[in-house]
C-alpha cells in the first residue's frame, strides 16, 4: 500500500506466516531506522511521531502498535546500537588468543567506534535528555547484558584463568583500560574540540600506551613486545 509520502509500506507475511500485531521484527527495525534518521536530523525535542511516521514509511496506526511514544522509540534505538557494538567487540575478542593482541584489537575497535560521528551525535542526544529520562540513561550505561565493559571483563577473567593476568578487581581493570584508550579522544569529540575521528596513528599510539600500562599493572610476567599484527595493523 502506498502512503502519502510515496513510500511503500512493507507487506506482512501471508496468512501462514503472519506475525501478531507488534511482533514483526522487520517492521520494528523499519520503524527504528526511520526514528534514528529523524532524531539525528532534527534532535530529540524537535522530532515528532508524525516525522518518524513519514520517514519510516508506515501508517500512524502501525507505529503505535510497536511503540507508545518517541521516548519509547529513543530507548529502542539506544538498546539496538548498544547491542550491535557489544556484539562486535565480543567477536573481536573471541578471535584473540594473546592478551596484548586482544587488548589491541579491542582498543582500536572501541576507540574508533566511540569517536565516530554517529556515536557522538547519539551521545549528545542522550546527554540532552538525561534530566527527563534518567532511567533510560542509567540503562544505557549500566545494563550488564549488553555492555562493552562486561565483554572486556569476561576477556580479562579468561586470561586470569589461563595465568596470563593477575587482577583482583576485573571491573576496575576493564574501566581503566577503556578510559585509557578512548577517554581523551571521546571527550574532545563530544565537546567539539576535535573534528572527526582521530587519525589511526593517534589511536594506535594511545592504545599501545594503554596496553603497556595495563600489562605493567596486571601482567603475570614481563610484558612481551607487541605482536606483529598489532604493529602492522
Amino acid at each position: 500500500m502506498v502512503r502519502q509520502t510515496g513510500k511503500l509500506e512493507k507487506s506482512d507475511p501471508g496468512p501462514a506466516g503472519r506475525f501478531a500485531a507488534g511482533e514483526d521484527p522487520a517492521k520494528r527495525e523499519q520503524i527504528i531506522d526511520g526514528a534514528k534518521a529523524v532524531f539525528m536530523k532534527l534532535g530529540f525535542d524537535a522530532a515528532s511521531m508524525n516525522d518518524i511516521t513519514r520517514e519510516a514509511g508506515v501508517s500512524k496506526g502501525t507505529i503505535y502498535v510497536y511503540f507508545q511514544n518517541k521516548e519509547d522509540l529513543f530507548g529502542a534505538i539506544v538498546a539496538r546500537e548498544k547491542e550491535r557494538i557489544t556484539a562486535r567487540m565480543r567477536d573481536i575478542l573471541a578471535g584473540s588468543e594473546e592478551v596484548e593482541d586482544g587488548l589491541y584489537r579491542f582498543g582500536i575497535g572501541f576507540a574508533t567506534h566511540i569517536t565516530s560521528p554517529s556515536v557522538i551525535d547519539a551521545m549528545r542526544t542522550v546527554i540532552g535528555v538525561v534530566d527527563r529520562m534518567p532511567s533510560l540513561c542509567r540503562h544505557f550505561f549500566n545494563s550488564p547484558s549488553m555492555n562493552v565493559r562486561t565483554v572486556l571483563e569476561d576477556f580479562i577473567r579468561r586470561h586470569i584463568e589461563l595465568g596470563n593476568l593477575k587482577v583482583e578487581d576485573t571491573d576496575l581493570a576493564a574501566r581503566q583500560f577503556i578510559d585509557m584508550t578512548s577517554g581523551t579522544f571521546f571527550k574532545l569529540r563530544l565537546f567539539g574540540d576535535l573534528d572527526g575521528v582521530p587519525p589511526k596513528y593517534e589511536l594506535e599510539r594511545a592504545v599501545r600506551g594503554a596496553i603497556r600500562v595495563f600489562m605493567a599493572a596486571y601482567g603475570t610476567h614481563d610484558a612481551p613486545a607487541m605482536r606483529k599484527t598489532a604493529e602492522t595493523a
